[in-house]
C-alpha cells in the first residue's frame, strides 16, 4: 500500500466469511425476528380452523416444494413424479407411526429413509436423460403408482384408503393437544407450530446445502453438465445425490400430509398433485429456497380455497346432482395451468424475483431511478 493511503472502512469490505452469513444486515435480523413473532403469534390470534388448516397444507406443501426446487431449480432435472413420493411418505407414516405406534421423530426418520431409497433407486435411470425426455420418465412413476396404491392393499388399504393414526408426539409433548403454562390449544394450533417449525429447519438445511460445494456443483450441472464433468464435478453422484434429497424431503411432506389429515386413499396422489408443486416452484421462484415458501402460500392453499367457496362461484359444482359447468377439480387444473403460463410469460423468475427487485431499490435508494 502507498504511503500515506488509507486503508477502505471495514464496513465497505466484506469478506468471504460475511457473505456466508444467512443473516447479514441489522434489518435482516429484524426481519427474521418479525418471522418468529408472526409465527408465534398467528395460531392465537387466528384462531378459526379453515384458515389454521389452510396455512397447515401451506407449510406441507413448502417443505415438498423446497425439496423439488432443489432438483429442477438448482439442479435442472425436470420431474412430474412428486406425488409417488409424497405418497410413499404417508403410507410410511401409517405403517411405522400408526401399526407400530412409534413416536413422531421414527415416524418422520422412517419416511424420510424410505423416500431417500426410492429416489436412489430411481435416480441412476434419470443419469442419461434430461428435459423432456426426464419430464416423461418420471411422469410414469405416477401411473406405477397408482397402480401399486390401489392394489397393494396391505399397505395401502386398496380403494378404500387406509388410517393414518401417527401421533405427533415428541416425548410428553403431544401438538395435537398442546398446553403450555397451562393454556390448552386446539389441534390445529398446535400442528400449525408443528410443521412451520419444520419448514424453517427444512428450508435451513436446504439453503446451507446449495451454499456449500454440492449446492455450488448442482448450479453448474444445471447449466451445462458437460462443463461441470470437464472442470471435476461428478455429475453422477450429485445427481443421484439431489435426486435422494428431494425425495426424501417429499416423502416427509407425506408423513405430515397423512398424520394431519389422519386418512389417506389413492385418490390423493394423482398427476394433478405433481403438477400443483410444478406450479409452486415457477410461482414461487425457481432456483431459490425461499421462493418455495412463498409460492406454498400462494398456491399451497388453493384447493382448499376452492373446496370451501365452491358454491360461491359460479359455474363451479360443488357435488353430484348440482348445478355447473366443471367440478372444482377441474378448476384447480385450470387455474394451475393459467399460472404456469402467466409466470412463464411475465415474470418467469417468479415472486422471488418481485421481492429481490423491491428489496435492491430500497437498498440503493436514494440513487434508484
Amino acid at each position: 500500500m502507498l504511503k500515506g493511503a488509507q486503508r477502505p472502512h471495514h464496513r465497505l469490505v466484506r469478506g468471504y466469511a460475511d457473505d456466508l452469513k444467512l443473516w447479514r444486515t441489522p434489518w435482516s435480523r429484524f426481519g427474521l425476528a418479525v418471522l418468529v413473532t408472526v409465527f408465534l403469534a398467528l395460531p392465537i390470534v387466528v384462531q378459526q380452523d379453515f384458515w389454521l388448516s389452510v396455512l397447515i397444507y401451506a407449510g406441507i406443501t413448502a417443505i415438498g416444494a423446497i425439496g423439488l426446487n432443489l432438483l429442477t431449480g438448482y439442479a435442472g432435472q425436470i420431474s412430474l413424479g412428486h406425488a409417488f413420493f409424497i405418497a410413499a411418505g404417508a403410507y410410511c407414516a401409517a405403517r411405522v407411526g400408526g401399526d407400530l405406534g412409534l413416536s413422531m421423530p421414527w415416524w418422520l426418520l422412517a419416511a424420510a429413509v424410505a423416500g431417500g431409497v426410492l429416489g436412489g433407486l430411481i435416480g441412476p435411470f434419470t443419469l442419461r436423460i434430461r428435459g423432456f425426455y426426464l419430464a416423461v420418465v418420471t411422469l410414469g412413476l405416477v401411473f406405477i403408482g397408482e397402480h401399486v396404491w390401489r392394489n397393494y392393499t396391505g399397505l395401502t388399504g386398496g380403494n378404500s384408503g387406509t388410517p393414518v393414526n401417527a401421533a405427533a408426539a415428541v416425548g410428553p409433548v403431544d401438538f395435537s393437544q398442546l398446553t403450555i403454562a397451562g393454556e390448552t390449544y386446539s389441534r390445529n394450533q398446535g400442528y400449525f407450530w408443528l410443521v412451520w417449525a419444520l419448514v424453517a429447519v427444512v428450508a435451513l438445511l436446504a439453503k446451507n446445502l446449495v451454499r456449500t460445494r454440492p449446492g455450488r456443483a448442482l448450479q453448474a450441472i444445471r447449466d451445462h453438465d458437460q462443463a461441470a464433468e470437464v472442470i471435476g464435478v461428478r455429475v453422477g453422484r450429485h445427481k443421484i445425490g439431489v435426486f435422494v434429497v428431494s425425495s426424501a424431503m417429499a416423502a416427509v411432506a407425506g408423513a405430515l400430509f397423512g398424520s394431519y389429515q389422519q386418512f389417506v386413499s389413492p385418490d390423493e396422489w394423482t398427476l394433478l398433485l405433481s403438477v400443483q408443486y410444478i406450479v409452486i416452484i415457477i410461482v414461487g421462484g425457481l432456483g431459490t429456497i425461499f421462493g418455495s415458501v412463498l409460492g406454498a402460500l400462494f398456491v399451497g392453499g388453493l384447493p382448499a380455497l376452492i373446496d370451501r367457496y365452491s358454491t360461491t362461484i359460479p359455474g363451479v359444482r360443488s357435488g353430484a346432482g348440482s348445478d355447473g359447468i366443471i367440478t372444482a377439480y377441474t378448476l384447480n387444473a385450470i387455474l394451475f395451468g393459467l399460472l404456469i403460463v402467466l409466470f412463464i410469460v411475465f415474470e418467469p423468475r417468479g415472486i422471488a424475483a418481485m421481492w429481490l427487485r423491491i428489496k435492491a431499490y430500497f437498498t440503493s435508494w436514494p440513487f434508484t431511478y
